[in-house]
């Protein structure tokens, strides 16, 4: 382990209790392997502790706060009175995404067959691109292109997308893609203007679906959808496809949709 590797002042960190003494607690420290730290009885809870043990017990989680680091002493004073519940919440939802991201991508090299280093390597570089495991797997749930638009590509990426589409439910989905319009005649403006509104027509509030266009550049125009699940966003997409092809038809104009 490096001796570099310490919590912040203020970090919020979810330990495990070790050892419970009448003046206090010591915790490991999740995250930072090897290392311990100890809340002082002050700081197990509000008002006066009688009795610490009634508060805390050997091989309880909790969410403690980083007071003092004193890397000469190896040492790390922590307060577990001064996190709020909102806080306490919020970390320890943030670690069990890190462990259970951690998991997803053990499957996703062992039906890759990776390595324990070609393992750790992928995490390295998931981590660095969209700054956590978690966030990469949230990420491509929500868009399974998320991976292709960092340029990371490889046969693994067909794996990992489906992965994270079976085991995070994220708020929403989006799918994304480029439409192509030339149309033959002089009124193209307004044809496609009309099409472009029939495709947002195609939003749904009843099922939360949002279904934006924008203006790339002629002959390009973006569509954008947002749904809360794929099954609601595929659905939905064969209705935007259908707007704007049957506002455009052959003798009108020529479409090309590619999903991007």
């Amino acid at each position: 382990m490096s001796d570099d590797n310490w919590p912040e002042m203020g970090e919020f960190l979810v330990c495990t209790i070790t050892t419970v003494k009448q003046n206090g607690v010591y915790v490991e420290l999740d995250g930072y392997d090897g290392r311990e730290g100890f809340v002082f009885i002050g700081e197990v809870a509000s008002g006066w502790v009688k009795n610490i043990k009634s508060y805390v017990r050997e091989g309880q989680r909790v969410v403690a706060k980083t007071l003092k680091v004193r890397k000469d002493k190896k040492s790390v004073e922590l307060s577990i009175k001064s996190v709020s519940e909102e806080r306490r919440r919020d970390t320890l939802q943030k670690w069990k995404n890190k462990q259970r991201a951690s998991q997803l991508l053990r499957i996703v090299g062992e039906r890759s067959d990776w390595g324990e280093e070609k393992t750790q390597e992928m995490s390295e570089l998931l981590v660095d691109t969209f700054g956590g495991l978690y966030a990469a797997f949230e990420e491509t749930a929500i868009d399974n292109t998320a991976l292709s638009n960092e340029g990371i590509d490889g046969e693994w990426t067909k794996v990992f997308i489906e992965i994270a589409i079976e085991n995070i439910i994220p708020e929403f989905v989006n799918i994304r893609a480029v439409a192509n319009i030339q149309i033959h005649g002089s009124e193209g403006i307004e044809v496609i203007r009309t099409a472009l509104s029939a495709v947002e027509d195609c939003s749904s509030k009843s099922e939360e679906v949002e279904v934006e266009t924008f203006y790339d550049g002629a002959p390009e125009y973006r569509i954008e959808l947002k749904a809360p699940d794929w099954d609601i966003a595929e659905s939905h997409w064969d209705k935007v496809e259908s707007a704007l092809i049957g506002n455009i038809g052959e003798e009108i104009g020529v479409v090309e949709i590619s999903r991007v």
